[in-house]
């Protein structure tokens, strides 16, 4: 992580998150950086369709694929990106072993993640199966494909 906040220092650029399986996990290992307030505009837990709707996500996405979809990731991560004018967006949604009675469908064990890069318009996205047990482990996997995902789509040199 430290690698890409050195990146992202280093380009004057920006990102924020919004997170619902990882409940924070990101923003907190982006902020666990030194130096990190220089590029980490906003950190978003948004568990609820209500909450996620409240901070752009456009609903009809949500009906349509349901809150368990790489669309719903990746509606997610742009619209954090617009919400704090970011250059990046990260957006996360899934199960992490964990049936959720307000949202029957989607597999209990897949987390969709998505990056977005405002200046570019485009969206990177991983769908990550989740089989460990213990939440913090998943977590730790979740941003350990998150900081792959940004290397290899952004083409980072580190």
């Amino acid at each position: 992580m430290k690698e890409i906040i050195d990146y992202l220092t280093k380009n004057n650029l920006t990102i924020s998150t919004m997170e619902s399986a990882t409940g924070g996990y990101l923003a907190s290992s982006i902020t666990n950086i030194d130096g990190s307030s220089l590029v980490f505009k906003f950190g978003a837990v948004t568990y609820s369709n209500e909450f996620k709707i409240k901070m752009g996500v456009n609903k009809d996405i949500i009906e349509k694929y349901t809150v368990y979809s790489i669309e719903t990731a990746k509606e997610m991560s742009k619209q954090i990106t617009n919400f704090t004018n970011s250059n990046y967006g990260v957006g996360v949604t899934g199960k992490i072993n964990r049936y959720d009675p307000a949202n029957l469908t989607g597999d209990n064990q897949t987390v969709y993640l998505s990056l977005y890069d405002k200046d570019n318009n485009k969206y990177y996205t991983k769908t990550i199966k989740v089989l460990n047990q213990e939440r913090v482990f998943n977590k730790e996997l979740i941003k350990e494909e998150f900081v792959k995902l940004f290397k290899e789509h952004l083409k980072i040199e580190l």
